[in-house]
């Protein structure tokens, strides 16, 4: 009796051990850097226009909705393609400060593939604190684009 209560609790912990998604962000949830990176997972690699919409501003949203599909908004308002992409938070200029007042620049390091060809990118987001919950307020320009 005792074996079949053993097998059945190693079972059991082994499913639901697998159960988590190992994609998702680790952190602290309600965090500009983890919102800034669900924001581009969204559009990057689930390619959900409406999901990557609930983590920006309306106004930021009306402007995304008009392009119709997350690819269009990707390539033409961000100008960055990718296949499949990884997606950090870029810490070095980080100040805690920063992420406790109501505004915050975040800056993301995107690492991934478009057509076979390994692409590496940084791009920076304003992003807006309102009702405790943080919002893609703006993706700034590329400084370094023609």
């Amino acid at each position: 009796m005792k074996n079949i209560l053993l097998i059945f609790i190693l079972l059991s912990s082994s499913i639901l051990s697998g159960c988590g998604s190992e994609d998702a962000p680790k952190g602290e949830k309600n965090t500009p850097g983890n919102v800034a990176t669900l924001y581009f997972d969204a559009l990057y690699n689930q390619n959900d226009l409406n999901k990557a919409m609930e983590y920006a501003t309306p106004k930021m949203a009306r402007i995304m909705k008009s392009y119709g599909t997350a690819g269009q908004f990707a390539r033409n308002l961000v100008n960055m393609q990718y296949d499949e992409v990884v997606i950090e938070v870029d810490m070095t200029n980080m100040s805690l400060r920063e992420q406790y007042g109501d505004k915050a620049n975040i800056n993301l390091i995107f690492t991934g593939y478009f057509n076979g060809k390994k692409i590496d990118d940084m791009r920076s987001v304003k992003m807006m604190r309102k009702k405790g919950n943080w919002y893609i307020e703006k993706i700034n320009a590329d400084p370094f684009a023609r």
